[in-house]
């Protein structure tokens, strides 16, 4: 996998941990080891740009997933092929809000965002009640199984 990080937010991120769960999370969707995937991490005022630019929503979001290739989870016998899954972008402050309001740390909010872009990269979506239950569903599977891997370690 070559998953680039970047922090272009004035917020600390804790890069490894992050860089870990993408990896378990590729890993876990059974994408090929040659899938390239960035992820970015913005302040606010950036953060509201792309929401205005790309959603034509006022105000910053927590996460924002720009897919390139298209790829969709492989499986267990058959790896997604070797692509471009595409671009996370993630607000810190925006996630040290709603980490706050949900009792737990910000870097949890972090792991649980990135998850999030990348099930959005690989096709999964919650407009619809069914779609939210099995990709909430997933997002929740695949934190848990990272963070007991982590306790495993």
């Amino acid at each position: 996998m070559s998953i680039e990080l970047n922090n272009e937010s004035t917020e600390s991120v804790d890069e490894v941990r992050v860089l870990a769960l993408a990896t378990f999370a590729l890993d876990y969707m059974h994408l090929h080891p040659d899938t390239d995937l960035a992820i970015v991490f913005v302040d606010e005022p950036a953060m509201e740009v792309l929401h205005i630019q790309w959603m034509d929503e006022p105000g910053p979001t927590d996460v924002l997933s720009f897919p390139m290739d298209e790829l969709r989870p492989g499986s267990e016998g058959q790896l997604t092929p070797a692509g471009l899954l595409g671009d996370i972008v993630v607000c810190p402050q925006v996630a040290a809000t709603q980490a706050e309001a949900a009792g737990h740390a910000t870097i949890n909010e972090i792991l649980l965002l990135t998850t999030h872009g990348v099930l959005h990269l690989l096709g999964f979506d919650h407009a619809e009640p069914d779609e939210e239950k099995e990709m909430f569903g997933l997002q929740r599977e695949i934190l848990e199984a990272f963070y007991a891997s982590e306790l495993g370690a």
